[in-house]
């Protein structure tokens, strides 16, 4: 759909903030917190980003867009040539990192730009009266979004402030932070993913089980490293070879096969595909560790084979 940037602004050091509303007199569709959006930047670019306005406003959407270190295009394109007063093609919200609606305490831990899906759950906490802590853990004051949202109410009195550069007895701590885990309390994390690995790691030392710690990585790093093999389409019976260092999108994109691809990172899902026969090597951070262990489904954006051939729908 086509939506209208109201309002650009640069709230923080090498971030913008876009809100985006509809056509005069009309609402944009309703999204669960936590959901993204698909943006299309011309020439075939589709990069995603978290709706981190309350979902309870259907009067607009708001992005938070951190200008990338070594960006790929997506957020350099954004931020060089998305201005007020632009028109912009988004996609549907789509939700990959829900909220569990069982859960009797939420806690939400963003680090830098990943306070954007939660800031959205946290209003959805405060509209439906469930109870929430927010912690946002930044590199500093100037690097930090939202500060002005989240210092006044009705997010003041949940929400928590670290800084990588004030008193280190501020920063943020998870054997102090974290409360001992219990049935009913969830954990969602988004952010650089180093932070969210050490989150992850202290919450498990900690006793959190793996149904009760969710996450969204917003990049990773993409290892293709592992010998080559075949790949076999079930449509055409047509078998295509991925070399060594080569992912299955591009060994296809070779020879006239074209997958949509958005990410191209293992995170956002578009690119799934079905797997018909053989053993994927799975090395995403889309799928779920229950879906991976199926090996029914494959990202071939990033992932490889643990056996010589692979069978795809495709």
């Amino acid at each position: 759909m086509e939506v209208l940037v109201a309002r650009r602004s640069e709230p923080a050091d090498g971030i913008i903030v876009l809100e985006l509303v509809a056509e005069a007199g009309t609402t944009l569709p309703d999204f669960e917190p936590g959901a993204h959006v698909d943006v299309h930047l011309g020439d075939g670019l589709i990069r995603q980003y978290s709706l981190c306005s309350n979902p309870s406003d259907r009067s607009r959407y708001q992005l938070g867009i951190l200008l990338a270190d070594g960006s790929r295009g997506g957020s350099a394109a954004v931020h060089r040539s998305v201005h007020t007063g632009d028109r912009l093609r988004i996609g549907l919200p789509r939700n990959q990192f829900p909220l569990a609606p069982e859960a009797r305490q939420t806690l939400l831990i963003g680090g830098g730009i990943g306070i954007t899906p939660l800031l959205a759950m946290a209003h959805h906490c405060v509209g439906n009266g469930k109870a929430f802590t927010l912690h946002y853990c930044a590199r500093s004051r100037s690097k930090a979004a939202f500060l002005e949202e989240l210092e006044k109410e009705p997010l003041r009195d949940a929400t928590h402030l670290h800084f990588d550069d004030d008193d280190p007895a501020q920063r943020f701590d998870p054997a102090r932070d974290l409360p001992k885990p219990a049935p009913g309390t969830h954990l969602y994390i988004c952010g650089p993913a180093g932070f969210m690995e050490w989150v992850i790691g202290e919450a498990r030392r900690l006793g959190y089980t793996e149904t009760q710690i969710h996450r969204e990585y917003f990049e990773a790093e993409v290892d293709i490293a592992g010998d080559g093999f075949e790949v076999t389409l079930a449509q055409s019976g047509r078998t295509v070879t991925v070399p060594a260092g080569v992912t299955i999108v591009q060994a296809l994109a070779d020879v006239g096969v074209k997958i949509e691809v958005s990410c191209e990172q293992g995170i956002c899902g578009t690119c799934l595909c079905t797997v018909i026969e053989g053993i994927p090597d799975h090395r995403d951070h889309y799928l779920t560790d229950e879906e991976k262990a199926a090996n029914d489904q494959i990202l071939p954006c990033c992932s490889r084979a643990k056996t010589p051939t692979l069978v795809l729908d495709l």
